[in-house]
């Protein structure tokens, strides 16, 4: 198959694909119900303080596992329904952040100081359509440069790498990752560690029982769906319950602004925004990237850059729409290049890469790296036919993001007003729901349990969550590439050392870990703790 024809099967497999119902003899592919589905989720969940996007594909994917199995059919629907949940919460997250000075989710904090002054002068309106226009344009430019870049990275990964350089490149991606996340790269570096040191028990490759204490329970190994939302959710929301009981918030009804004057957004303002969404979309492309670093760095940047090129008389900080639209259009673009290391290395670098990797290592068929973009002309390679079935995915749920995305956001402003006692009750029993019906076990809860209570160490220690997580998802990945690596160098311990290039990644392993210790100052470390951009 040639590569037009391979995008052309990728497309036809959303669009053509299994019917969920018919209405008036046509069918809707199901591909597209299930974005539509997690489109609407999305925008609603990062509405609501406490529900960012990461929790609801947390919660969901355990459950649609339950629902649609684990066949390679489920693979799009599921993965359709992810996607749509990312980019809904993405634009979401913007609407407490202009109306009540609240961010739905931790990248939208830059959002509020110019939107919530807007908001405050009876320009609502106007902020949440600049919000909504930035956003959507900043993920279709991400989402343009991972269909352009991931094929033809995996392509020279797979070309020039063997194994034992792979085996380097995930040192290296975990170093940098364990560097960069949090205030601290020494505790970033515990994390991975510990993330490492817990995917090691159970039964290896060796088929010997690790770390096991001769139970049954750990000889099996420890179920990676009860480690990450263990870790992820439920430790934040002992961290919630904590700060509830301890701030006791008022149940003082907030009230959103009147609204005056004209707040729609006119083509001559939007051409007046596209020089602020166009440098904004690229830091947040280039920042997305780079595993680990996360979408609160590429809305503080974007909105940085912004300020330097705003010449106008309102200043950033005081309600002015260029504020948002840089913001916007920065932490936006990050979702769709975070997947580029995603498909082209298998490697996550944010949270909500990190349940697509869960999803496609469940469902089994399609295994994120670099042999997924081998344009085979004798025989089809079903795994890029998903790859571009999830690029197709992601154009469709752009697409209701700039048909009805706006309306929808206008219309979610009430789901900032639900008081926390109410909210973290219901995410606790979800989560504990959605890890049961996946595992069908209550020795799962019992795990899950357990990572909570770990998760809620590691943040009262400052020690940041994501490196733990990917660290514990990469483990299986650099155990087997260091086995290969082994094997074939013929048993040489220093089989590592061997390779020019593996020898590089492991030099700058080393070196961005110096450099960050060193850069990162203790200022800099207590606000960067602060942040929750995982």
């Amino acid at each position: 198959m040639s590569p037009l024809e391979y995008i052309w099967a990728g497309v036809m497999a959303v669009i053509a694909g299994p019917a969920a119902f018919e209405i008036f003899g046509i069918g809707i592919p199901l591909t597209v119900l299930m974005v539509f589905g997690g489109f609407l989720l999305g925008v609603v969940g990062g509405a609501t303080p406490g529900l960012a996007g990461p929790f609801l594909m947390a919660v969901s994917l355990p459950i649609l596992l339950s629902i649609f199995g684990f066949t390679p059919d489920a693979l799009l629907p599921v993965m359709g329904f992810l996607v749509g949940v990312m980019k809904g919460a993405t634009v979401g997250g913007a609407v407490p952040a202009i109306l009540f000075n609240t961010p739905g989710t931790p990248d939208a904090m830059m959002t509020t100081l110019d939107g919530y002054p807007m908001a405050q002068k009876g320009q609502a309106g106007k902020a949440l359509r600049t919000a909504h226009f930035a956003s959507v344009s900043g993920d279709t430019f991400s989402d343009l440069v991972l269909f352009t870049c991931a094929p033809f990275l995996a392509v020279i990964v797979e070309a020039y790498l063997g194994f034992g350089e792979k085996a380097a490149l995930i040192v290296l991606s975990m170093a940098f990752i364990a560097a960069v996340v949090g205030a601290s790269p020494l505790k970033g570096m515990i994390a991975a560690f510990l993330g490492l040191l817990i995917a090691s028990i159970g039964t290896g490759e060796d088929f010997y029982a690790r770390l096991s204490f001769g139970t049954d329970a750990l000889a099996d190994g420890v179920p990676m769906i009860t480690a990450v939302m263990g870790v992820l959710i439920l430790g934040e929301v002992l961290v919630a319950f904590e700060n509830m009981w301890r701030k006791r918030r008022s149940n003082a009804v907030v009230k959103e602004p009147a609204q005056s004057g004209d707040n729609r957004l006119s083509w001559t303002e939007r051409k007046a925004l596209m020089p602020f969404i166009g440098i904004s979309a690229v830091v947040g492309t280039i920042i997305g990237a780079l595993p680990g670093i996360g979408s609160t760095l590429a809305a503080t940047l974007g909105y940085a850059t912004g300020d330097k090129m705003h010449k106008g008389p309102v200043k950033f900080g005081q309600g002015t729409p260029e504020g948002i639209a840089a913001t916007e259009a920065a932490n936006s673009a990050v979702s769709g290049s975070n997947l580029i290391p995603v498909l082209s290395l298998g490697i996550p670098g944010n949270v909500g890469a990190v349940f697509i990797i869960l999803a496609a290592e469940s469902i089994g068929g399609f295994n994120p790296g670099p042999t997924v973009f081998r344009f085979t002309a004798s025989e089809v390679n079903p795994e890029l036919v998903i790859a571009f079935g999830l690029f197709t995915a992601m154009m469709i749920a752009n697409i209701f993001n700039w048909v009805i995305g706006g309306r929808i956001m206008a219309a979610c402003g009430i789901m900032s007003k639900i008081p926390s006692h109410v909210l973290l009750p219901m995410v606790l029993l979800l989560t504990l729901t959605a890890i049961y019906a996946q595992e069908t076990s209550f020795t799962a809860i019992y795990f899950a349990l357990a990572f909570a209570v770990l998760g809620y160490l590691l943040r009262k220690l400052r020690i940041p969550t994501l490196p733990f997580v990917i660290a514990f998802i990469l483990a299986g990945n650099l155990e087997h590439s260091f086995r290969q690596a082994f094997a074939v160098s013929g048993g040489d311990p220093w089989f590592l050392f061997k390779s020019p290039l593996s020898l590089v990644f492991l030099l700058l392993s080393a070196a961005v870990v110096i450099f960050f210790s060193r850069s990162k100052t203790p200022e800099a470390g207590r606000r960067a703790a602060t942040e929750r951009d995982l």
